[in-house]
């Protein structure tokens, strides 16, 4: 079985930006040695599973709308292989989620069945978005938890991580859009005017990286203005954009990666 094809399955660029952002926040939180691999490891192991179990659950809608990029629909790949690697991913992440302590080992798992949930049955529903709230939410708590920092995270960090997770949701809905309704995937983003699709998917976001800015101690820096300012121009771009998305979709995208740049920023300079 080729590798790189099993790969494509997983969600390769979610999976990958998942377990690094969540590697290097803990990093910049003073996790150090094994307990910082084990972190990646974790993450990675259930970003896999949920991947595959996502790509297995939609292989026939996939074949049905022709995405000749998924290895499953375009049968270069065996729906029995994924399953397989699937269950070894999520067999994998539980005692390396408990690694990191019952609590952090915990919250992991939950946003991982968070996200199972979503491959599931919730994408179809109006919950579509709760997973993706929960998941990102968790993620500054399990790093929180396994670092020396004492407590919890604030609360602002949480609220920005699930409204980050929300903006992502949207995100990801958006290129598929019209695929989506077709085969009756009708989750929250689906089941809204497209306009109101992008524009609430750049608030979300943009309120996420409010959260970042606004949400610590002190005056924000001159770079976090600036960041914010380009967020507001941004979601107007997004709200003005044509129905097909050409400039409202890199807006949308652009706002989160504003985010990303901004909570890794902070982080590093902590």
């Amino acid at each position: 079985m080729n590798a790189w094809v099993l790969a494509k399955a997983c969600h390769p660029v979610p999976s990958a930006a998942v377990t690094t952002l969540t590697t290097v926040l803990a990093a910049a939180a003073g996790v150090r040695g094994t307990t910082l691999v084990l972190v990646a490891a974790a993450v990675l192991t259930g970003q896999l599973c949920v991947g595959w179990v996502n790509d297995f659950v939609d292989r026939d809608r996939d074949r049905a709308v022709g995405r000749r990029d998924k290895p499953l629909a375009s049968d270069v790949l065996s729906p029995r292989a994924v399953a397989v690697s699937a269950t070894a991913a999520g067999t994998a992440c539980v005692p390396l989620s408990l690694s990191l302590g019952i609590a952090a080992g915990l919250c992991h798992l939950v946003a991982v069945g968070a996200a199972l949930g979503y491959d599931v049955g919730l994408k179809r529903t109006i919950w579509s978005w709760l997973p993706y709230a929960v998941a990102f939410a968790l993620l500054p708590v399990v790093v929180w938890l396994v670092s020396p920092q004492d407590g919890l995270p604030p609360t602002w960090l949480v609220l920005a991580g699930a409204l980050l997770g929300v903006g992502a949701h949207g995100a990801n809905v958006l290129p598929d859009y019209d695929r989506d309704r077709a085969t009756g995937v009708l989750g929250l983003p689906q089941r809204v005017d497209p306009t109101v699709l992008r524009l609430g998917t750049a608030i979300a976001l943009l309120g996420a990286l409010a959260l970042l800015i606004l949400g610590p101690a002190g005056v924000p820096q001159p770079w976090e203005w600036i960041a914010l300012g380009a967020g507001c121009v941004l979601v107007l771009v997004a709200a003005a954009g044509p129905n097909e998305g050409r400039a409202s979709f890199p807006a949308v995208i652009g706002i989160g990666a504003l985010a990303v740049g901004v909570l890794l920023v902070r982080s590093a300079l902590t």
